[in-house]
């Protein structure tokens, strides 16, 4: 047979001819000119930078969207559906990228991107908003996953990180300007056009995806033909799949954007049906499904495993940060909103510095396990400095004790990225992947909803006990949900408020630390392996370790 790239057209029964590879499966590498990688480089950063800039952009339009439709009780949920889709569908890229190829995985992401967000800017109805931005989410996290798989197609592991570091710069440079721009724009033309002026970026990062990128993939995936490619799709995996993450983290949401009590009917059915799609899942993934969405055999590996844990571990806390901080500073300090987001400037910064100075310290020693448990030790010790504030910390801790974080979390990003990659063979990179980024999606989530879970909690009993008396609900309830009220309330009263948000805060800000501590515990055991100077490298040291592996195995089943 005639083994084919991936420049094959989707809709063909069967793959065209491609004159690289041999009759015997030999293994053709991805070597694109330099200008090639350039429009491909692109076309990805162009794609994840919309991404996050879409992010923020949506944070600070909640509020005139929610105006607009007179639904501001439903606002919250313009964020929430985003994030929930994206973690949901996320894992599904790993082994769409294999079975439609990269270019139609890419394409599939960045298409589910551009409808939702088409339909954003035209929507009649709050409803409709929300579908939409559902819609956006199910490709905002396909995007990160696909442009990660198509990088490490291109790119040899001992340069990996230097581009993960651009990427994770376009990133940051999308979620710092998204707030201003955001409201600019609401201000002059309308919040639709934060949504419609996206569409054209989009479109190009489409018709480069479609043009340039032309991956070969390993020679036991492209020598099947669509319909074999086809027959691999995990479908009762997926669904389970989507099921489970959906039905774990919908409680949390509802928890925290509609206050419903753990106990409620509601509640106790997510939770039903996450153990029971669980179980399902489980039973799939090692059962029944030949080719699984989220092979067990991957993800009970020890880099798989332990990188998986710390990425989950790593985005708690930073989304947890994310969205407390500027909290801490509005409700406590009693600060502008303004103000408050630029205390997250120097992090910003950060997180940009991170990511490239981790590579390049990669690219020059090849190792990275220095460089993912020094990063976790950052994170750790810059959690524990802002569990400790209290009234006398100085301004420039409360300015610059956030910058160790950010730049800790954005070299984590990459460098367990790596890792997990390197222990791996070239055919099950891209699974891998999606697997780590499905971990840092739902971690994300999880981040929000858990940390203003407790935030709330502990709160409310705060309140309660320091306001009393008639009308201490309506004030309690005023405190809760609007912070900017707190400086026109009684000396008293806006006491009890400062107080009780201290308290809360302080609360969330030592689970930070607590879950930043147990992620350093998660990086040790994390196994080096070499990064190769070359894909062709990468495959032969990835194929004398699946030989050794199994020949432990055959000795381990003898014994």
């Amino acid at each position: 047979m005639i083994n084919a790239d991936e420049r094959t057209p989707l809709l063909n029964g069967r793959p065209d001819a491609s004159p690289s590879p041999t009759r015997d499966d030999k293994e053709v590498f991805n070597h694109p000119s330099r200008s090639d990688l350039i429009w491909i480089m692109i076309s990805l950063f162009t794609a994840v930078f919309l991404c996050s800039l879409d992010i923020t952009v949506v944070a600070t339009l909640l509020a005139p969207i929610g105006s607009y439709f007179n639904k501001s009780n439903q606002a919250s949920y313009l964020g929430t559906s985003f994030l929930l889709a994206g973690a949901a569908f996320t894992p599904l890229y790993g082994r769409l990228s294999d079975i439609l190829g990269r270019k139609g995985a890419m394409f599939l992401a960045v298409g589910f991107k551009t409808i939702g967000t088409l339909m954003c800017g035209l929507a009649p109805s709050m409803t409709w908003l929300i579908i939409a931005r559902a819609i956006a989410g199910m490709g905002g996290g396909g995007v990160m996953a696909a442009s990660s798989i198509i990088i490490t197609d291109l790119v040899p592991l001992k340069r990996r990180g230097i581009y993960q570091g651009l990427s994770s710069i376009c990133f940051g440079i999308g979620s710092g300007l998204g707030g201003p721009l955001g409201g600019y724009i609401n201000d002059t033309v309308g919040w639709r056009w934060a949504f419609l002026l996206q569409i054209p970026a989009l479109a190009i990062s489409i018709l480069i995806v479609l043009w340039k990128v032309n991956i070969i993939l390993p020679a036991s995936i492209q020598r099947l033909s669509l319909r074999e490619r086809l027959a691999r799709i995990d479908y009762l995996g997926s669904i389970t799949l989507v099921t489970t993450i959906s039905s774990l983290l919908l409680p949390f949401i509802l928890n925290n954007t509609m206050d419903l009590p753990w106990g409620h009917p509601i509640m106790a059915a997510f939770w039903v049906t996450f153990v029971l799609s669980a179980v399902a899942f489980g039973l799939v993934e090692t059962k029944w499904s030949p080719y699984p969405t989220v092979p067990m055999r991957l993800v009970t590996r020890r880099n798989p495993f332990f990188v998986s844990i710390s990425n989950f571990l790593s985005s708690l806390q930073a989304l947890s940060m994310l969205y407390n901080l500027p909290l801490y500073f509005v409700a406590v300090k009693q600060l502008s909103p303004s103000d408050a987001g630029l205390h997250l400037f120097p992090q910003s910064i950060a997180i940009a510095f991170g990511s490239v100075f981790v590579g390049w310290i990669m690219h020059r020693t090849g190792q990275y396990w220095w460089c993912i448990v020094g990063a976790a030790s950052f994170s750790f010790i810059s959690n524990a400095m802002i569990a400790s504030w209290n009234e006398n910390t100085s301004q420039l801790h409360l300015w610059f004790d956030i910058v160790p974080n950010g730049m800790a979390n954005s070299a984590l990003g990459t460098a367990t990225l790596i890792a997990m990659i390197a222990s791996v063979s070239r055919e099950d990179s891209a699974v891998v992947t999606g697997i780590s980024f499905t971990f840092r999606t739902v971690g994300q989530v999880l981040g929000v909803s858990l940390s203003g879970a407790v935030v709330q909690g502990v709160l409310v009993h705060e309140l309660k006990s320091k306001i009393t008396g008639p009308g201490s609900a309506a004030i309690i309830e005023q405190i809760r949900h609007s912070t900017s009220s707190i400086r026109y309330l009684e000396p008293v009263y806006r006491k009890a408020a400062i107080d009780s948000y201290t308290k809360a805060l302080r609360v969330v800000f030592i689970c930070q630390a607590v879950v930043s501590f147990l992620l350093l515990l998660s990086t040790l055991p994390i196994e080096e392996f070499p990064l190769p100077n070359s894909l062709e490298e990468q495959a032969e040291i990835a194929k004398k370790r699946e030989v050794e592996r199994e020949a432990r195995k055959l000795v381990r089943d003898a014994a």
